[in-house]
């Protein structure tokens, strides 16, 4: 369990690394047609609602003390300037330490989802519900994956249970084994 200090860390992006006092915030970004999920292809996307993954993933998060800010939109334009309002916009205390996106269709279209998550100077995690490398040719490439600490994919809803473990375990040193 987190005491009420603050640790600092050393947060590394792939351009610079600064010392910086953790907000115990993490953002997760769900981008077009995510709002669907349960509805839409269950034998692709599964049959939990989005709401469903947020309210775990929240929960998750709460026991260890980090708030989770969920946020999804179908207009690209939305996504960029919510990711900018929970980065540099914020005032550092509100900043988020760290992000987990799934862009969905927007992961082979967006360098302003990409520009947007740079600006942000945080570290990110790519997820995707299904293997895109296993789909059409056209999702294998990713405008993110290069820029991004890790890419899970394939995997359902568990990818973003991976992805939140890991910024407790590695951002936050928090120990998950007990």
């Amino acid at each position: 369990m987190m005491t009420s200090s603050q640790p600092t860390t050393v947060l590394e992006t792939s351009s610079q690394s600064s010392t910086k006092q953790l907000t115990h915030k993490l953002l997760l970004v769900n981008g077009v047609n995510l709002n669907l999920l349960g509805k839409r292809e269950p034998d692709i996307y599964g049959h939990a609602t989005l709401a469903d993954i947020e309210k775990r993933l929240i929960a998750r998060a709460a026991q260890h003390d980090i708030e989770l800010i969920c946020i999804q939109s179908n207009h690209e334009g939305q996504l960029v300037d919510d990711i900018q309002h929970h980065g540099l916009l914020a005032d550092a205390t509100a900043q988020v330490d760290a992000i987990i996106i799934n862009p969905a269709a927007f992961t082979h279209t967006s360098v302003a989802l990409r520009d947007a998550l740079l600006a942000t100077q945080k570290p990110f995690i790519e997820v995707h519900l299904s293997n895109v490398h296993a789909r059409e040719p056209f999702r294998h490439h990713s405008y993110l994956s290069d820029v991004a600490v890790g890419v899970i994919c394939g995997l359902g809803q568990m990818g973003y249970q991976m992805a939140l473990d890991y910024w407790l375990n590695n951002l936050y040193s928090i120990n998950l084994s007990d």
